[in-house]
């Protein structure tokens, strides 16, 4: 009852009423932290979070680290949380939150901007879930990260092995329109930008925190007008 009123005054009544009856129930404080956190008083979220990892980590250690990696961007808290549930479960592919272990820590990875490790644990993620169920969005963290490590040909080969999937992933599209641009093929750049700003309802999001790889419409379109200004200049100089 208390789960399904989350975030109202009853709701938490009944949950402290739960944890004074119950005090090693950890799952009374987990779901009373749910609330908070989404509506952004994380210091009080976690406080109950921490308080349900003391009390079961196997059971709340995953959710921890996906809190820290999505919500707070702490990469490295993040990784050590991940890192101590592997220690628990040995032998066990974790998914926390519904989300495989290995997609998580190559998200923290590229927050922290280690592009090579990023690598590593995404295409681990690829090999264990098997590339045709893998989350679309591995490809295009892949590509980010081989266009951030300036290997521009592996970015486009990433891209499109998200496309191959899918023809509606704006994400993948915005990164080829960028490589490109790299590489000095504006045309094919601006043939993606464009496939991009039409696609861009499919855009990865969610209504409570931003991911690291979301983009936006004004940023497409900037793009797209830079990509324009370059191609008249060009144009001009000859």
């Amino acid at each position: 009852m208390a789960e399904h009123m989350q975030g109202s005054l009853l709701s938490q009544q009944v949950f402290d009423l739960l944890k004074a009856q119950y005090p090693d129930y950890s799952n009374a404080y987990f779901e009373q932290s749910v609330a908070f956190n989404k509506y952004g008083n994380h210091a009080r979220g976690f406080e109950l979070l921490n308080q349900s990892v003391e009390i079961d980590p196997v059971l709340h250690l995953g959710y921890r680290g996906y809190m820290k990696l999505r919500f707070l961007r702490e990469y490295d808290d993040a990784l050590e949380d991940f890192k101590r549930l592997d220690s628990l479960t040995p032998n066990v592919v974790d998914a926390p939150w519904g989300e495989n272990i290995d997609f998580l820590r190559g998200e923290c990875y590229f927050g922290k901007k280690d592009f090579s490790k990023a690598i590593v644990c995404f295409n681990r993620y690829i090999k264990n879930e098997k590339e045709d169920w893998a989350d679309i969005q591995t490809f295009v963290y892949l590509g980010l990260c081989e266009y951030e490590l300036e290997h521009f040909e592996k970015a486009i080969l990433e891209f499109n092995r998200a496309l191959s999937q899918s023809e509606h992933i704006c994400e993948a599209y915005f990164g080829l329109a960028k490589t490109y641009t790299k590489l000095g093929k504006l045309e094919l750049a601006k043939k993606h930008i464009a496939k991009a700003e039409e696609n861009i309802t499919y855009k990865r999001d969610n209504e409570y925190n931003e991911y690291l790889n979301e983009i936006y419409l004004w940023e497409i379109r900037e793009f797209k007008q830079e990509l324009e200004k370059v191609t008249v200049d060009d144009r001009f100089s000859h």
